[in-house]
C-alpha cells in the first residue's frame, strides 16, 4: 500500500508517534510519503516531501514561547490568515496523490483540511489521527468557527478516526464531533520492550523509548 502521512509540522510527541507509524509501515513492504515544513532527513526508507509554506510564520498546534514571532498556533488564528496556509499543505498533497492509496492526516487542524479537500477530489480514503493537542482549543473557545467548521467537516467524512486513548475519544473529540464505533480505532502509545532487557539497566544504560507522546 502507497500511504502519504501529513503533519502541520514537525510536532513533538505527535510528531514522533507518525514518525514511528511510518517506521512501521515501511518495515512491514508499505510505500511512505511523509510530509511537513521542514521535513529535513525525515524518516529512512521514506519519500521525505518538505511541505513549502509560503508565509515566516510557522503554524502549530502549541504556542512555544521560547519560538518568539516564529510561531504561531493555529487556534488563536482568525480564520483568513488560518486559512492562508491550506493551500501550501493542498499544493504538496497534490503533487503525489496520483500515487496514493490512503491518506493519514494529524491533529484535528489545517492538516484534516487539506487532506480532506485532496481526498474529496481524488477519491482517495483517508484517515485521521486526533491528538489531544489539535482539537484540545475547541473546547475552550480557540479556531474561528469558519475554520473549526471545515475541521469538522473533515472529520465527519474520514473513512476512519484514530485515537490514541479513551479519554481522547470520550472527552476531547466525541462532545465535539459524533463520530461512529466503526470509524474509531483507538492504537495506544507503546514502549518498546527489546529495550527493557537486563543489560540496558545500570549505569550508562539508556531509558526505554516510548511513542507515548506527552499532547495526545
Amino acid at each position: 500500500m502507497r500511504v502519504a502521512i501529513l503533519l502541520l509540522n514537525h510536532g513533538r510527541g505527535s510528531g514522533e508517534v507518525a514518525r514511528q507509524h511510518a517506521a512501521e509501515l515501511i518495515r512491514n513492504g508499505h510505500e511512505v510519503w511523509y510530509m511537513h515544513p521542514g521535513v529535513g532527513e525525515g524518516v529512512a526508507g521514506a519519500h521525505n516531501v518538505d511541505v513549502a509554506i509560503s508565509r515566516t510564520v510557522l503554524p502549530v498546534h502549541e504556542y512555544l514561547p521560547v519560538a518568539g514571532s516564529r510561531q504561531k498556533a493555529v487556534s488563536t488564528m482568525d480564520a483568513d490568515e488560518a486559512l492562508s496556509y491550506v493551500p501550501d499543505y493542498e499544493a504538496a498533497l497534490d503533487a503525489v496523490a496520483d500515487e496514493i492509496d490512503v491518506f493519514i492526516g494529524h491533529h484535528a487542524n489545517l492538516t484534516a483540511i487539506a487532506v480532506h479537500r485532496v481526498a474529496k477530489r481524488t477519491g482517495t480514503p483517508y484517515v485521521l489521527f486526533l491528538h489531544g493537542t489539535g482539537i484540545e482549543p475547541r473546547h475552550h473557545g480557540g479556531y474561528a468557527p469558519e475554520v473549526w467548521t471545515k475541521i469538522e467537516a473533515a472529520i465527519d467524512h474520514a473513512t476512519g478516526i484514530i485515537i490514541t486513548t479513551d479519554y481522547v475519544r470520550d472527552e476531547l473529540v466525541r462532545p465535539l464531533v459524533d463520530v461512529e464505533d466503526e470509524r474509531l480505532l483507538i492504537l495506544p502509545c507503546g514502549v518498546d520492550v527489546t529495550e527493557l532487557s537486563s543489560d540496558r539497566r545500570g549505569a550508562g544504560g539508556s531509558a526505554p523509548s516510548t511513542a507515548c507522546p506527552t499532547d495526545t
